[in-house]
């Protein structure tokens, strides 16, 4: 099966079949969870959805299919599909009246985050969303120790403003700590990071 970008850069991270992508296995596993950072997230914002607390979603991201086949009658594989456009942010939604806009990463590096991981139409946006008033944020995983932190978009800004100027290309863990928060880890929700929002951001 092949996905191309429009540029017709070849997607090779997963397969696509019968409408849906097919996503690689997680380099690490979280102890007996298991859980990818994304798996969580979309775990914490079912719970915050059935409890009313905030409505957020998981933004899809919009494919072209340009040839599917029909081996089966009850069956379709979808043979080649491109991405229609390059996405934004990974989560959208509404907590307490406001826009909320943000972007989950994570990284096996233990004392930096690397910059490489975001891309020049993702900071735009989140410039753009906190033009608006929005509350946009990135949420960072540092793998090896399970570390979760919230750093607001303004930080990430600068940090990637300081890149532009040829400053480093990454943000220290201990840059993280300072302006950024810890998520807190539990059960339900998995990473209350609303919790973080409201000390944060009030």
């Amino acid at each position: 099966m092949m996905i191309n970008y429009p540029n017709g850069k070849k997607y090779t991270a997963g397969d696509i079949i019968a409408g849906q992508t097919r996503k690689p296995k997680p380099v690490t596993s979280y102890g007996n969870r298991g859980m990818t950072l994304e798996e969580d997230l979309n775990n914490t914002n079912l719970y915050y959805l059935s409890r009313g607390i905030a409505v957020i979603h998981k933004k899809p991201t919009p494919i072209q299919i340009v040839q599917v086949d029909y081996p089966k009658r009850s069956a379709a594989v979808i043979k080649e599909a491109y991405f229609k456009q390059a996405s934004t942010t990974d989560y959208n939604g509404v907590y307490k009246g406001k826009y909320i806009d943000f972007e989950a990463k994570e990284t096996q590096n233990n004392t930096s985050f690397p910059l490489k991981n975001f891309h020049e139409h993702q900071i735009r946006h989140m410039e753009a969303v906190l033009s608006q008033g929005g509350v946009s944020f990135v949420i960072l995983r540092f793998a090896a120790t399970e570390e979760v932190f919230l750093l607001d978009a303004a930080h990430l800004l600068r940090f990637w403003s300081r890149m532009e100027q040829g400053g480093r290309k990454s943000i220290t863990k201990q840059e993280i700590m300072e302006v950024g928060r810890l998520i807190p880890t539990g059960y339900q929700p998995r990473l209350d990071y609303l919790r973080v929002i409201d000390e944060f951001y009030q």
